[in-house]
């Protein structure tokens, strides 16, 4: 016959690790049902998925004239559009595109920032998109789908790629990769969608 210590210490380290899961997993629910707190450091990992590169070489182009759908079906041609505007390209398994959602859902909310177009280009469109937005809860961002990557191909760009475009539904720049939309230099570069050219 086994000794019972034994078992109880092998039972217990399993009833520890258990616990801290559950607590853990608490936890970030938390964070994901209050997107406005915002994180009191970002992880290491985060800040490498938010480290895009500003392209100014497009400056001047026009809004394309590529046609997006909501949820709910209406249709938006962007040509059609003036700015200021912002224009974030994004999938759902697209690890710095979810990084930096939160940042920019924040960003939407701010006073005097341009209206902000979340465009997603996942291939399943409503499907994939829906659901992920009713995950993490975002309050300001609304979706809008390209499934075809109609915009993705008039870019020529990976994901994530932000475009800013002043009131004249011209392009000030781009961000290519992930960015923190919540920084101080973000603010900057996207304010520059009310410079007079």
């Amino acid at each position: 016959m086994m000794p019972r210590l034994p078992l109880l210490s092998l039972t217990l380290p399993i009833v520890l690790v258990v616990a801290g899961c559950s607590r853990q997993s608490a936890e970030q629910a938390q964070q994901k049902e209050a997107p406005a707190a915002p994180p009191a450091q970002a992880s290491e990992s985060e800040a490498e998925a938010l480290n895009g590169t500003l392209d100014r070489s497009h400056a001047g182009q026009p809004l394309p004239a590529v046609t997006i759908s909501g949820a709910n079906g209406i249709k938006l041609n962007l040509a059609t559009l003036k700015g200021p505007l912002l224009v974030n390209l994004w999938a759902t398994w697209c690890a710095p595109c979810v990084a930096e959602m939160p940042k920019l859902d924040r960003l939407a909310h701010e006073p005097g920032m341009p209206r902000v177009l979340a465009v997603s280009e996942d291939l399943r469109g409503a499907a994939a998109v829906n659901p992920f937005l009713e995950q993490h809860q975002f309050l300001n961002l609304q979706p809008w789908l390209d499934p075809d990557n109609g915009l993705a191909m008039a870019y020529q760009a990976n994901l994530p790629t932000t475009v800013l475009y002043n009131a004249e539904g011209k392009e000030v720049w781009r961000m290519q990769g992930g960015y923190d939309w919540s920084s101080d230099k973000a603010k900057a570069l996207v304010a520059e969608a009310n410079a007079k050219t």
